[in-house]
């Protein structure tokens, strides 16, 4: 059974990105997370990542067809 949360790193894996960018991601908003833990560690829920590439795949088609890309 898949994890229903991941971490940063799993985060930064699955998008190729730097562990800055998905701090940033889920510090700005842009990406849901939670905190959890005495830690405070944060956690991405696998249907929001996933919510958050279909949005990116839906801006960068409407940047497409804008002709802004």
């Amino acid at each position: 059974m898949a994890s229903r949360f991941l971490s940063l790193a799993e985060v930064q894996e699955t998008l190729s990105i730097s562990a800055a960018q998905a701090y940033s991601l889920v510090r700005s908003g842009e990406l849901p997370a939670i905190q959890v833990g005495p830690k405070k560690v944060w956690r991405v829920e696998t249907a929001k990542l996933e919510e958050y590439i279909a949005q990116q795949y839906d801006r960068t088609r409407e940047r497409i067809d804008s002709g802004t890309l």
